[in-house]
């Protein structure tokens, strides 16, 4: 499997070739340019393809034949749309997970309670999810994720255990910020670009057309959309037969420390 590290022993290897083959059979010294732009691209694969494991391996979804997935709400809470995205889990008796954002608690305190007190799993998606979060160093992205982790457990007496990166982003200093915090990391096989996506029958094909045994959905509980598409979405997925799991419940790991 192609990770960072494999890619940085290639690519010396291919230079240090090439450096070999310059000296006894000079050549254009701009080819030397070519390694050092294909890793370029291998680079920007793996920060931005969260399945990829380039970085280090994060779960997005559960190999199993048990008729089951999960859903999951980043971004939140939102006083528009939280409350209402969990009477409409309450309703049909579906428990989420929820991956949010630290600044975002601040005066939705009693939101995240709720979530906890209704048994939906709470995941850290950072503390500030900063647009240049992927570009923080390694100690001020871990004081990122550990100020979330004080403001969960100053409110609900838990530290989440779960880590979604911020815009699915991975790269040296986010793998060495999940490692510091001991996180467990995760992604999504299903990405329902509810942030883009305008009309809620396109909306709904998107996700509902990917229904399969343990796949994590990606919403936002910050989008009107979501919730509009909420109901029938969970209808749609009750009629052929499948349930719902948290992400700890999915992937049988621990979601508090």
């Amino acid at each position: 499997m192609l990770n960072f590290k494999n890619a940085n022993i290639l690519l010396l290897c291919v230079v240090t070739a090439m450096t070999l083959k310059y000296f006894s059979a000079p050549f254009s010294p701009t080819y030397f340019i070519l390694p050092f732009f294909i890793w370029s691209l291998l680079v920007f694969y793996g920060c931005y393809r969260i399945d990829s494991g380039f970085f280090i391996k994060i779960k997005c979804k559960e190999d199993t034949e048990e008729k089951v997935m999960s859903l999951t709400f980043d971004d939140g809470p939102s006083p528009e749309h939280t409350a209402i995205i969990l009477d409409i889990l309450k309703v049909n008796n579906v428990k989420a997970t929820f991956f949010c954002i630290g600044r975002n608690i601040e005066g939705n305190e009693d939101l995240l309670k709720r979530m906890h007190r209704e048994g939906h799993t709470i995941g850290n998606h950072s503390y500030s999810h900063a647009f240049w979060f992927d570009l923080f160093s390694k100690t001020k992205m871990t004081r990122d994720l550990e100020q979330f982790d004080l403001k969960m457990r100053s409110i609900i007496g838990v530290r989440p255990k779960l880590f979604r990166p911020p815009y699915g982003v991975t790269n040296p200093n986010v793998k060495a910020s999940i490692i510091n915090g001991n996180y467990f990391p995760v992604g999504w096989s299903i990405r329902s670009m509810d942030t883009v996506v305008k009309d809620k029958v396109r909306l709904l094909k998107n996700v509902s057309s990917g229904f399969a045994a343990g796949e994590v959905i990606l919403f936002h509980d910050t989008c009107e959309i979501t919730k509009e598409i909420l109901p029938e979405l969970l209808a749609l997925a009750r009629e052929q037969g499948f349930h719902w799991k948290t992400i700890d419940q999915l992937f049988h790991t621990q979601a508090y420390v």
